[in-house]
């Protein structure tokens, strides 16, 4: 290891030259306080910026031991400390010139969730934050003097504000700490006492826009108030007594009319699978964190799932005990997703009728009519839905705007009415009731069956040293030149999820899959070594990436899925 005096003396003989003389930069160098690790130094000023650690011993950071000692309380602070770091490179308060230069540094940016991320994390001994520096120049010439600013002036500066425990707010820090904890114990309790999931009174469900995820905060930000008959209380460590709406396990629908809020309150459920910041109004939005949206499709590649519970007696024969396609349709491709989210264990499915397939969802009394069953191959959904729960303890939230025939089956009927909900089951019971044109019942007692698939190492196979797995954003990533379009696994929130991503499907490709395990049984077992080493296991090299967070086993098993050239046996 070099003194940092290296460094600056390091800097100072290269300005002027050409950009390749940076690559001696790469080293670790002790500040004193902190060790900066200079990993990875971009080839040009064009190139992707070169990747840098702080490393700081936990005696010289100097947080509380109780903040530190449990998995979550860990994911909260290196939450804080990632938004820390990030905030005072944006608001560094320096001469003009050093304003400008603050620019060249980044770290892995944060939305509303706290999830678990490699930008900042908490080892036994020390804390390491990951960050990007572009490495300044004039063309392809070195600006060596500007380096000596940033590596000198800034980074100190920022280090020193964000990441030492005497100089944050450090009631801030356990508010959230506290909080993290409070989620974590209301969704056990969900469990526990028959819920899929819960919402406080008083939470804020509107966001800002349709493009940002922050809480809608001026006088059109109507509070969460719970119906009275759906109303529970539960007592948290650490916030004391909540109350609020807890949502039974079954079946729940979720009507009333346009604009008044039952996607809102959808959306808020969907993402209530993850712990949110303090200040997002969602705090105590709570959602099982097997939750999985469904939705149709259209295009999608399915391969070999067993759809058989919906769909039967295609023609020319075609095979739905192992359907497959390149191009399915909106209910082939809807009734693909809902059984591939049951292989992979979940216990709630959320559905929106607008982003449904209509003849997945329903076929009414004078369609059974015209169309006789023996010449209709689909099952629709709700036919399913009851055999569902009953065979498989799966439960159902689902937006209903246009079909009061889902009425008969539900068992909790929750309207939106301008953001506050009522449960009007008794009074939609009763029209499900009256006399009327109704549709015929299925004579069905049964779902049908679930079928795990194993995948084929082979289909999987890659070689070459240009051959490379990695993300494009939030929505694809490149399996060689073959995308996998995430678009549709909407409660994927972060682009370093799909980042993360793209380094397990090479994981398990190379290490996991054998012919031998499901899809399912794949996911497991990476994830159990990511719960026993840490995130970190997955980089291809030592502290790096720092922009990888961790998504849920039913997204990674989401993009298996969509991959063009899965085979399984």
């Amino acid at each position: 290891m070099k003194n940092h005096r290296e460094l600056q003396q390091l800097l100072l003989s290269i300005d002027g030259r050409g950009y390749s003389a940076y690559k001696e930069l790469r080293g670790e160098y002790n500040f004193g306080k902190y060790i900066l690790s200079l990993d990875h130094i971009q080839s040009d000023p064009f190139a992707p910026p070169s990747k840098a650690r702080i490393i700081l011993s936990r005696k010289e950071a100097d947080f509380p031991d109780e903040f530190l000692d449990s998995k979550y309380k860990k994911i909260a602070v290196s939450d804080f400390l990632t938004r820390s770091f990030s905030h005072n490179i944006k608001n560094f308060n320096g001469t003009p010139n050093m304003k400008k230069l603050s620019t060249f540094l980044s770290i892995d940016t944060c939305g509303q969730e706290m999830l678990e991320r490699t930008s900042a994390v908490i080892k036994q001994d020390h804390i390491e934050a990951r960050f990007e520096v572009e490495l300044p120049a004039s063309g392809r010439r070195i600006r060596g003097k500007s380096a000596v600013e940033i590596f000198f002036d800034i980074l100190p500066k920022i280090v020193n504000s964000s990441l030492l425990y005497k100089n944050i707010d450090g009631a801030k820090l356990k508010k959230q700490i506290d909080l993290i904890l409070d989620q974590e114990f209301i969704r056990e309790e969900l469990t526990k006492k028959g819920l899929v999931a819960f919402i406080a009174n008083g939470a804020i469900l509107p966001r800002e826009n349709g493009i940002s995820d922050r809480p809608l905060k001026d006088a059109g930000a109507v509070l969460f108030k719970s119906p009275e008959s759906l109303e529970i209380e539960l007592s948290v460590p650490n916030h004391g007594t909540i109350k609020g709406m807890g949502i039974p396990e079954g079946i729940t629908l979720i009507v009333g009319g346009g604009y008044h809020g039952k996607s809102t309150l959808l959306k808020s459920l969907e993402l209530g699978i993850y712990n949110h910041i303090p200040g997002d109004g969602r705090e105590y939005a709570i959602t099982r964190n097997d939750a999985v949206k469904i939705r149709a499709e259209d295009g999608r590649r399915v391969e070999s799932v067993n759809i058989s519970p919906f769909i039967n007696n295609l023609p020319n024969n075609k095979d739905t005990l192992r359907f497959s396609t390149d191009n399915a349709s909106g209910s082939t491709s809807q009734a693909a997703n809902v059984m591939e989210a049951l292989e992979c264990g979940s216990k709630l499915l959320l559905i929106d009728e607008d982003t449904s397939a209509t003849n997945f969802m329903i076929r009414d009394g004078r369609m059974q009519k015209l169309v006789s069953k023996d010449k209709e191959p689909i099952t629709p959904f709700i036919d399913k839905i009851r055999q569902l729960y009953h065979q498989y303890k799966v439960s159902t939230i689902l937006i209903v705007g246009g079909s009061g025939d889902y009425f008969d089956v539900a068992d909790h009927i929750i309207m939106m009415d301008e953001y506050i909900p009522k449960e009007v089951t008794a009074q939609a019971k009763n029209i499900a009731d009256s006399s009327g044109y109704r549709r015929e019942k299925s004579d069905e007692t049964m779902f049908g069956d679930i079928t795990p698939r194993i995948p084929l190492k082979s289909s999987f196979a890659h070689s070459g040293r240009s051959f490379k797995i990695k993300a494009k954003g939030k929505h694809t990533v490149l399996y060689g030149k073959s995308p996998i379009d995430l678009s549709a696994l909407e409660q994927l929130v972060d682009s370093s999820q799909s980042n993360c991503i793209a380094l397990m499907l090479d994981f398990i490709a190379n290490k996991v899959i054998n012919d031998k395990i499901s899809i399912s049984q794949a996911a497991d077992t990476l994830f159990l070594q990511i719960e026993n080493s840490g995130l970190d296991f997955l980089s291809p090299h030592a502290g790096h990436p720092g922009n990888l967070a961790l998504p849920r086993k039913y997204e990674l098993c989401g993009a298996i899925n969509r991959y063009r050239g899965l085979k399984v046996k």
